[in-house]
C-alpha cells in the first residue's frame, strides 16, 4: 500500500458557518487527503473562544488569531497584550490575520493601518509569525513591512499571495513566506504562477483559505482543508517537482515558520 503524502492546509476558517455540523467529516475527509494539519484563523476576537475550542478539541487543528483588516473598523482595536496573552494557548501558533485591504474596504484604511503594526509587535514579542491579508495596498504594505522590519525582525507569510511581483520580492527579501491558495489553479492566474516560481522553494506554503477560493476541480464550490491536496499539485508543477517532492518541500518550510505547531505535542 502506497503510504500517504502529508501536508498541511496553513490558512482556513474551521469557524466559519459553512462548516456548521459537519466539521467531524470535513477534518475526516481533510485526513483521508494527507492533510494532517490545519490552521485555524480567528478573524474577529469575540470568536477566540470558539476557535480555540475547535483547536482544543481535534488533535489536527491548530489556531491564530487576530483583526482582520475588512473587520477593523467595526472592532476596537486589539492590543500587544492582548495578542500576546493567546500564545500562551500550546496550540495557538500565529498571529493574525491582519493586513490592509483596500479593495473591500478602502474607507477604512487609517484604522487598519493602525492595527497592523500592533500585530507585527506582538509578532515579535511572541516569536510567532505574522499573517498577513493583502489587497489593492501593495504600496502601503510594502512600507510598513520594510519600516516595521527595520525596527526590529519578525517573521511573516504573505497568505493566499496574489499581490503584484513588488510586493512579493520585497517580502521575500525581508525572509517573508508566499502562501499558495486554490487561485493558483485557476486558468487565468498565470501571473501569480509565475510569481511564485520566481521564489526560492523553501518559502513557500499552500493554503485554502477555506471555505473560499476552491482550486479547481473544485472551484465555484465550498472549499475545505482536505482540498489542499489540489493546489499543492499545481505548486509542484510550478516549481518543476514530483508531487512527492514538493509535499515534503512545504511540510518543512510550515515547520520552520510555524514552529510552535511543529513542536507541540499532543497530552498523552
Amino acid at each position: 500500500m502506497t503510504e500517504l503524502i502529508q501536508i498541511t492546509d496553513s490558512h482556513c476558517h474551521l469557524d466559519f458557518p459553512d462548516f456548521e455540523g459537519e466539521l467531524d467529516q470535513v477534518i475526516d475527509r481533510a485526513l483521508a487527503a494527507g492533510v494532517t494539519r490545519m490552521v485555524t484563523i480567528c478573524t474577529k476576537l469575540e470568536n477566540e473562544p470558539k476557535v480555540r475550542a475547535m483547536a482544543e478539541a481535534y488533535e489536527p487543528v491548530f489556531y491564530a488569531a487576530g483583526i482582520h483588516p475588512m473587520s477593523a473598523e467595526k472592532q476596537p482595536l486589539v492590543t500587544v497584550e492582548q495578542l500576546v496573552g493567546f500564545a500562551a494557548h500550546p496550540k495557538f501558533v500565529g498571529i493574525g490575520e491582519t493586513g490592509l485591504d483596500y479593495h473591500y474596504t478602502p474607507d477604512s484604511a487609517e484604522i487598519q493601518k493602525a492595527s497592523l503594526p500592533i500585530h507585527i509587535e506582538a509578532a515579535r514579542q511572541t516569536g510567532l509569525p505574522l499573517i498577513i491579508h493583502s489587497r489593492d495596498a501593495d504600496e502601503d504594505m510594502a512600507d510598513i513591512l520594510s519600516r516595521e522590519y527595520a525596527n526590529g525582525a519578525y517573521s511573516c507569510v504573505m497568505h493566499c499571495y496574489t499581490s503584484g511581483p513588488e510586493l512579493a520580492k520585497i517580502a521575500l527579501d525581508l525572509g517573508f513566506y508566499l502562501s499558495m491558495s486554490g487561485i493558483a489553479t485557476f486558468p487565468k492566474s498565470q501571473e501569480v504562477r509565475d510569481i511564485f516560481a520566481a521564489a526560492p522553494v523553501d518559502r513557500i506554503l499552500v493554503e485554502t483559505d477555506s471555505p473560499y477560493l476552491a482550486p479547481k476541480p473544485y472551484r465555484g464550490k465550498r472549499n475545505e482543508p482536505g482540498y489542499t491536496v489540489h493546489t499543492a499539485q499545481v505548486g509542484a508543477e510550478v516549481f518543476g517537482m514530483d508531487y512527492a517532492d514538493f509535499a515534503a518541500q512545504t511540510q518543512a518550510n510550515f515547520d520552520r515558520l510555524f514552529w510552535k505547531a511543529a513542536q507541540y505535542k499532543a497530552a498523552a
